[in-house]
């Protein structure tokens, strides 16, 4: 069976949507940097669902990660049909007060990683022919402008633009894109954030919150369906067509009520 290779596949997202390919009968790739829990994953899903498992400890965001990532993939000879760009992280607070080495490093690893592993996988997707997928996994907050997430929605609007372009680019090619635009999920972002101070976006959160299984399953199915964007959940639906529809200010406004710490 064909591979499906899944970034920040340890935990969260992209540990649930290892688990549903799975379940779909595809070979499954892990990368991350903890070896101790791609093992876990890897022997788990190798006993519930009987499929092949291989994984790659890397920092996605080093400047050699995705050429890494290629090289493993090329030497072993797996057949990649779906790569799931799945690695990257927010950081709340207001800009100023930020580190900036961090907020380039979210940067770089929200967007420059993704690019440079969808850039150098193509070929590998190509090689053994058939119906090939990519899922690039954005957020809610591509939709608008977030004040005190900034310059995480930022990375992510990117994240959205730079999938959807390229779903129009690679379609004569075999090779379909989908941006997954998640909102509240029960993971550790908040945490990974440092926005558990932020109070009326925990609760707001926690409100709306999806599990990441339910997340991984409509973010699949949508890939397979070969659909530009995917955005789970009804709320988060129309969240996204009132930031187009409404005024900018008008969302901005109300979103430094939510997420002002």
């Amino acid at each position: 069976m064909a591979y499906a290779l899944i970034t920040g596949g340890s935990k969260g997202i992209g540990k649930a949507i290892a688990e549903n390919l799975a379940g779909k009968k595809y070979d499954i790739l892990l990368i991350a940097r903890s070896e101790n829990l791609l093992k876990d994953n890897c022997a788990a899903l190798e006993k519930k669902f009987g499929v092949k498992t291989d994984h790659l400890v890397v920092d996605i965001s080093a400047d050699d990660a995705a050429k890494k990532i290629t090289e493993w993939c090329i030497s072993k000879n797996y057949d990649v049909s779906v790569l799931v760009n799945n690695a990257g992280y927010g950081l709340g607070g207001a800009f100023e007060k930020l580190a900036l080495t961090d907020q380039l490093n979210m940067m770089h690893l929200n967007m420059q990683s993704l690019v440079q592993l969808t850039y150098l996988m193509i070929p590998v997707l190509k090689k053994h022919g058939g119906k090939k997928y990519i899922l690039n996994v954005a957020s809610t907050a591509a939709h608008q402008a977030v004040p005190f997430l900034g310059v995480y929605s930022a990375t992510k609007a990117f994240v959205l633009s730079f999938s959807r372009a390229i779903h129009h680019e690679l379609k004569n090619e075999n090779i379909s894109v989908t941006c997954l635009c998640p909102g509240p999920t029960d993971t550790y972002f908040m945490e990974r954030a440092g926005m558990n101070n932020f109070k009326k976006a925990v609760k707001q959160a926690e409100r709306f919150n999806m599990s990441p299984e339910a997340v991984a399953n409509i973010a699949v199915n949508g890939m397979l369906s070969g659909k530009p964007e995917v955005i789970p959940g009804g709320v988060n639906k129309t969240g996204a067509f009132f930031s187009r529809a409404l005024p900018k200010k008008m969302i901005e406004n109300t979103l430094i009520g939510i997420y002002k710490p």
